[in-house]
């Protein structure tokens, strides 16, 4: 940042002045805030604030002064909670111009929040990050090439964002069409009837059907790629990964089935070339950019990552406990009667995930009255200590859900937009 004569930087946020070195602002927790250490030109400065003062080094924000104030005490402090006398909704869309999340609220105005958004049909502005803020526009300053970037956010936002325009939901439901078609052909291929060798052209129909689609779902990623802002954050997206997992094996199959054959001797490539085909079983998850359900579905996986583990750990606890237990008491023991289903403690394992689980499948159950009363007190430990964390992760399932229908509903007004003009 070449900006200014002092080391300071100033940050004029509603008329309140906050000082800090240039240093600072580099790893700044605001991302607005910190996108200031990165900027090369004073046009780039007015794309993440509203003005700027060469002479003084003064960054203009026209924002809730009384709100930053707040979320300054969350940087200094590291807890947030909401102005008092302010509303929650207005709060929040200050937090998500400033670069922060409602999980970053404290645990009791998370709840304030989750309740106001459930009585109120409110759509937060948030602002993209990158698109030029109120005070640039009203400057009227455009940067070279500044056209050809507004094409290819657009060419991203159709691609990205399904509500953002009609030809972002048309192309949404095409792909969708195609995702279904694949797995129909997918499923109706391993029915007996459609391998028979009197149906040799429906295979053959189906293969050419499949190849359609993966040319489709290729031509897709490959735009989505070259459009993109950041290739390598492009790359490490997991709904990116799981995309590039679905179509490489099928172009793997059919270099394997050139080079080897369906029915070559290598028994080894034979299998690999059905494993290849059940991993185009992935095409079902790209769904999961269209709807918000299963979005908020991997979003709440990501943020509960503690409390999965945290899950897992009381899962496999008890299952060692358990299963110890339970060996001992049907086949370890000389009572009398030997179970053989407990053998070993790993195959009791199984017998204490499915009582866990309440699910009872029947297959193995203790026949000792000692290993009975394990079994009962196993189901109710079982119950309990799933239990513990699901509220947990209810409340960031309802609180991704509702930050993802927000952001839909910010880019449907845009659709509304399109259609009255």
């Amino acid at each position: 940042m070449n900006f200014g004569r002092g080391p300071a930087v100033v940050l004029n946020v509603g008329g309140t002045r906050y000082s800090f070195s240039r240093e600072v602002l580099k790893d700044f927790p605001l991302r607005r805030v910190s996108r200031l250490h990165g900027c090369l030109s004073e046009q780039d400065v007015l794309e993440v604030c509203d003005d700027y003062d060469r002479e003084r080094n003064e960054y203009f924000f026209d924002r809730h002064s009384e709100a930053f104030g707040f979320i300054m005490l969350y940087v200094r402090h590291g807890h947030l909670r909401f102005v008092p006398h302010m509303c929650e909704l207005s709060f929040y869309n200050e937090m998500i111009y400033w670069g922060l999340e409602g999980s970053h609220l404290d645990y009791c105005c998370q709840r304030r929040l989750d309740d106001r958004m459930s009585e109120t049909c409110y759509y937060a502005a948030e602002e993209p990050p990158g698109e030029p803020s109120r005070g640039s526009e009203g400057k009227g300053r455009r940067a070279p090439g500044a056209e050809g970037r507004k094409w290819l956010e657009r060419m991203r936002r159709t691609f990205e964002e399904p509500t953002s325009s009609v030809a972002a939901q048309v192309l949404a439901t095409v792909s969708i069409l195609f995702v279904i078609v694949s797995m129909v052909v997918l499923c109706a291929s391993t029915l007996p009837e459609w391998r028979a060798p009197e149906n040799r052209s429906v295979e053959e129909q189906s293969r050419i059907i499949e190849a359609i689609c993966i040319g489709w779902f290729t031509a897709e990623c490959i735009v989505r790629f070259i459009v993109s802002k950041n290739k390598c954050e492009f790359v490490r997206r997991p709904l990116n990964i799981i995309d590039l997992l679905a179509i490489t094996p099928y172009y793997i199959s059919v270099l394997m089935t050139v080079f080897t054959g369906e029915n070559s001797q290598l028994q080894r490539a034979g299998v690999t070339l059905r494993v290849l085909r059940m991993m185009r079983i992935f095409w079902v998850i790209k769904l999961a950019r269209h709807f918000i359900g299963l979005q908020t579905l991997g979003l709440t996986l990501k943020r509960c990552y503690r409390e999965m583990v945290m899950l897992l750990v009381f899962i496999c606890v008890a299952m060692a406990i358990f299963s110890a237990l339970s060996q001992l008491l049907e086949n370890g023991l000389d009572l009398g009667t030997k179970n053989k289903d407990y053998a070993s403690i790993p195959a009791a394992c199984w017998w204490v995930i499915i009582s866990m689980t309440t699910v009872g499948y029947g297959d193995m159950c203790p026949i000792t009255v000692p290993g009975r009363i394990l079994g009962g007190i196993c189901v109710v430990s079982g119950i309990v200590l799933l239990a513990l964390p699901i509220t947990f992760i209810y409340h960031s399932f309802v609180q991704c859900y509702h930050e993802l229908k927000f952001r839909s509903a910010r880019y449907g007004r845009s659709l509304s937009a399109e259609f009255l003009n």
